[in-house]
């Protein structure tokens, strides 16, 4: 296999995880008795420009299909993150009626919902049907494709260029990583500016989250790799700011490579200091993953079996696709973990890929009281404590598997 932004071969690999389904693909009470379609989940390095990167097995439209189950409006702490990201960048970037707002992997209208209370046009891009009628029924404008060169050629000759675009959580998604860039540096007006958010590889590797990594996402992401590729595909960084999201992520700030004025802050350097001092251009930054991976596979497996054996019973919670990485990766099985609660109606009724493990409402947490409840979304742990505290009041404990096991 070659690179998919710099055609070098790929021979230093970082983890293998087996085979399982998409994470996404959630099965219905109809498709429980149909086979499955498994890839394998292995992750190389380039030691050229240093993407991180899944083995090339599933195509995207195999992995972001019509009913796409993922919406990103159910969670709270990020509905508050999207209303902050808007009134900073109104702020920031002076936008207003006159501006041209547009998001890609716009999802289900989360984040232009508060663009479009401001009074700033907008338009979300959003391949995904389920996703983009939600947004629609926001009154949200929605083309319904995925992004490249070609759409953004096609909206710029329609006078639909921006003066912000913004990709949450979609440069990891992409299969074609140049195409994608590119089509920005396409699609933004000359001083427009660009954000993008995305995990942060450094605390991939430093805090083993390896169920984030899964076929939907093709590439894993520093900022040392992302501005080689910014700046082969006409965009160029000029600042970036760490988040705690997703258990720890970027967001980078590009203009047009040859128009944008804007200075590059001291952060940037910073950061690409950091990540260099951290070994990340180097093969030894990687080695050991793989035993840090089976250690916390290992781990969950012997605590949900002595679970069994003393007569306790573990229920989910949060059908997250990092939940279905760690769930397939570990061969959990409703045996040792009979359900998974979640608050998304478009999940409820469903069943876990690969693993099969049934989704439920919430309300069987309360009506089953399990002794243990795994947060799947580990991300979102404080979050679900404070939303399942009931949980307490017959003696239930969380549990969460990464980085490691831990009881709470």
């Amino acid at each position: 296999m070659k690179c998919r932004h710099c055609q070098a071969e790929l021979n230093t690999p970082l983890v293998d995880l087996g085979a399982s389904p998409p994470s996404n693909a959630y099965l219905t009470q109809q498709t429980l008795h149909a086979p499955e379609k498994y890839f394998p989940l292995r992750v190389l390095v380039c030691t050229k420009c240093w993407l991180v990167q899944t083995e090339d097995y599933a195509g995207a439209d195999e992995l972001f299909s019509a009913d796409y189950a993922y919406f990103s409006s159910i969670s709270t702490t990020w509905l508050r993150h999207a209303e902050k990201y808007v009134a900073d960048m109104a702020s920031r970037f002076a936008l207003d009626a006159r501006s041209h707002f547009v998001e890609v992997a716009a999802n289900d209208g989360y984040l232009l919902q508060y663009a479009k209370a401001r009074g700033i046009p907008c338009l979300g891009i959003e391949p995904t049907a389920s996703t983009a009628d939600a947004a629609r029924a926001k009154g949200i404008a929605i083309v319904e494709e995925f992004f490249g060169v070609i759409l953004a050629q096609r909206l710029a000759g329609q006078g639909k260029q921006a003066d912000l675009t913004v990709a949450n959580n979609v440069l990891a998604h992409v299969p074609d990583i140049n195409d994608f860039v590119s089509g920005f540096a396409v699609l933004l007006k000359p001083d427009g500016v660009a954000t993008f958010e995305f995990p942060h590889l450094l605390n991939l590797i430093e805090q083993n989250q390896f169920d984030t990594i899964y076929h939907e996402h093709y590439s894993y992401l520093s900022l040392t790799a992302v501005s080689a590729i910014f700046q082969a595909n006409g965009l160029s960084v000029f600042d970036v700011e760490e988040l705690t999201t997703h258990g720890g992520s970027l967001r980078v700030y590009a203009q047009r490579k040859g128009t944008g004025e804007r200075e590059t802050s001291q952060a940037v350097a910073d950061l690409l200091d950091r990540e260099s001092s951290a070994g990340i251009s180097g093969k030894e930054f990687y080695a050991g993953f793989q035993a840090k991976a089976d250690k916390v596979k290992n781990d969950l497996l012997f605590f949900l079996i002595e679970a069994q054996r003393a007569g306790k019973v573990v229920a989910g919670y949060g059908a997250a696709a990092k939940g279905n990485t760690l769930l397939n990766y570990a061969g959990i099985r409703p045996d040792l973990l009979p359900f998974v609660a979640d608050r998304n109606p478009a999940k409820q009724g469903k069943f876990l890929p690969g693993c099969r493990i049934p989704i439920v409402a919430e309300e069987q947490l309360q009506q089953r009281r399990p002794d243990y409840v795994l947060i799947l979304p580990w991300n979102l742990r404080t979050e679900v404590i404070e939303q399942l505290a009931y949980i307490r009041d017959w003696d239930g404990r969380f549990v969460t598997a990464v980085p490691f096991l831990k009881l709470n």
